[in-house]
């Protein structure tokens, strides 16, 4: 799905702003509010999560359907032009109504979504209604909790006094993951127009053939007509051009696509009226043995898992605080982040492409874990959606240079029913491979397990783990982590692949210092890091090291959280602790290509 774009063949509208908004009830909502203004809005900005913007607890901890509605006049200038309403992402379910007529339903709160609207169009004024459904459960992705059963976060079931107490509470929608299940229209609303003979979608592969680099590119129209296309380079220079709808293109004496050295190509297309210009870089991406290489070289990942996660907007986008992260990224010495645990906007790829850092782009693919009690495989209801969000996913993101692996879930069950894992797991490893025309390399995080027992993480490109080793267990005993880690190292080394950490981290309250540094303060945040940081630097196959988290992050109110996750190494509004300090002297010494030989 092509991204909107303003140009000679093409106009953009958005449709951000304060919208009116009203919440509905947990099953259904009133269909007649689509009809006419709804009976008595609340103010709320678009695009952001609703859980802040109004100092209700009853909106934060809202279950169930919220509508929005927003009145706009179509220009004279867009008659006779296809139109199609573009949404970023609603979180986590969508019914779209324009002037009373449904355009189509969408599932899923992390991907794009899109509708013709001609026939629906009035010339002057025009109302959108758009009901918002953020219920999770055992067939959304992420994964909610269903029945009373509770995974992540124990309610003691069975206790009487407990069990006669949630009969007389208001029902709650628990996640079965770690972090606030901000919802609502999320990402940009736009209304576009194209030709009615147009540029429906590019792909572009590249590889490097000594000094020169090939562009294999493919244009999807719909309508028929002539093709042509022509490489820009980063100054608009026109470097190589060709006539057919797809082919290859030799761009002699390339620039490289480069962590922290980009060069960025333009792929301009011209279809009948209608243009486009897709931008791409020329890189390559490969394992091989126990090396991860971009353009050929060992690469070592340093970064973090993060949220997109901020006060006020929740997981709305926020372009202000996508350039201050990168700007911290830099000043840390990172060079890599995973889009733990779902899709990210897509102007964040942008920047990201724009800026040279590295993303692994993970599915929404996580809560697949019952921690034992059932085979999740069996009770959850979530395999045709994981295939949807996967191809889905792929789609959106396959030209993006920044992008240099794909990761289908986070820390499902793959110990406890390891083959019934497998079997899940291993058609969808098969499916984003053939998905994605550059075929980048393809992983699966796995949670703290008996990774003895686990069939799916070993089959992976690359083995990504999620550790805890002194903080969650063998909690403190930083000497006895370490003893864990290289004992469980010692197994990894034996694969033959490459093994990064995509999660390891302690708990840290900003503030809290003490001099000999247990946990909680900034002390034995640093200390953990220094200490598990040394074990990974002995092991040649070891190529990344990705820290939970970049800043702290909300979650829903626990025994385990105080006002949140505190595992950054930033707080929520980017001050940086100890440790921060700590990764940006380590960070700034180790090259990005080149680490250990």
């Amino acid at each position: 799905m092509l991204y909107p774009k303003l140009n000679s063949a093409r106009m953009v509208f958005d449709l951000g702003g304060v919208w009116d908004f009203q919440t509905a009830g947990a099953d259904n909502w009133p269909h007649e509010w689509a009809q006419g203004p709804l009976p008595e809005p609340l103010t709320m900005a678009v695009p952001a999560s609703y859980n802040d913007q109004k100092d209700d607890v009853n909106l934060r901890a809202h279950y169930g359907w919220a509508v929005y509605q927003r009145v706009f006049t179509l220009p004279r200038s867009m008659a006779g032009e296809r139109a199609v309403l573009r949404f970023g992402a609603v979180t986590h379910a969508a019914q779209v109504w324009l002037n009373g007529r449904k355009l189509g339903e969408h599932r899923g709160g992390f991907l794009p979504f899109e509708f013709e609207a001609d026939e629906y169009l009035a010339a002057g004024e025009n109302r959108l209604t758009v009901a918002v459904d953020n219920r999770v459960d055992f067939s959304t992705l992420p994964v909610g909790n269903e029945g009373g059963v509770a995974f992540f976060g124990s309610d003691n079931p069975g206790i009487p006094s407990i069990e006669l107490a949630k009969t007389r509470c208001r029902p709650q929608n628990r996640p079965n993951f770690d972090f606030f299940n901000y919802a609502g229209i999320t990402r940009p609303v736009t209304l576009y127009t194209t030709p009615r003979a147009y540029i429906k979608d590019i792909s572009i592969v590249t590889e490097v053939d000594g000094e020169d680099g090939v562009v294999d590119y493919s244009v999807e129209t719909v309508g028929r007509g002539e093709v042509r296309v022509s490489v820009l380079d980063q100054e608009g220079v026109e470097a190589a051009s060709a006539r057919q709808s797809e082919g290859r293109i030799v761009l002699p004496s390339v620039k490289l696509w480069n962590p922290g050295a980009p060069y960025l190509y333009r792929l301009r297309v011209s279809f009948w009226d209608d243009e486009y210009e897709q931008t791409f870089g020329v890189r390559t991406v490969k394992v091989e043995g126990d090396k991860f290489l971009i353009n050929g070289r060992p690469f070592y990942f340093k970064g973090f898992g993060k949220h997109e996660d901020s006060y006020f907007h929740g997981r709305g986008l926020d372009q202000c605080l996508n350039v201050k992260d990168l700007s911290l990224m830099r000043w840390l010495g990172a060079n890599s982040f995973r889009t733990s645990h779902y899709p990210y906007a897509e102007e964040m790829y942008d920047l990201c492409d724009r800026e040279g850092i590295v993303v692994i782009g993970e599915a929404p693919a996580v809560g697949i874990n019952a921690g034992g009690a059932q085979n999740p495989y069996e009770v959850m209801r979530v395999k045709l959606h994981h295939q949807d969000v996967i191809r889905d996913m792929i789609a959106r993101d396959k030209n993006h240079p920044c992008v240099v692996m794909w990761s289908i879930a986070n820390e499902p069950d793959t110990e406890h029913f390891p083959q019934a894992a497998y079997d899940y797991f291993y058609p969808l490893y098969e499916l984003a491979h053939r998905c994605d025309p550059q075929n980048r390399p393809v992983t699966l995080v796995c949670c703290q397990n008996d990774y003895t027992k686990d069939l799916v993480t070993r089959a992976m490109d690359v083995c990504c783990v999620n550790r805890y080793y002194g903080w969650y267990n063998l909690s403190g005993d930083l000497d006895a982590a370490c003893g864990a880690l290289n004992t469980e190292l010692d197994f990894w080394a034996e694969l033959g692949k490459p093994l990064m950490l995509t999660e390891y981290g302690a708990d840290t309250y900003p503030g809290v210092h003490n001099t000999n540094g247990e946990m909680f303060s900034e002390e034995f945040q640093a200390d953990y890091y220094a200490r598990l940081n040394a074990e990974l630097d002995k092991r040649p196959f070891f190529i990344g090291e990705h820290v939970w988290n970049f800043a702290d992050f909300a979650t829903i109110q626990g025994p385990m959280r105080v006002d949140g996750n505190k595992k950054g190494l930033l707080t929520r509004d980017r001050r940086p602790k100890l440790a921060a300090h700590y990764f940006r002297r380590r960070w700034h010494k180790i090259p990005d290509f080149g680490y250990k030989g």
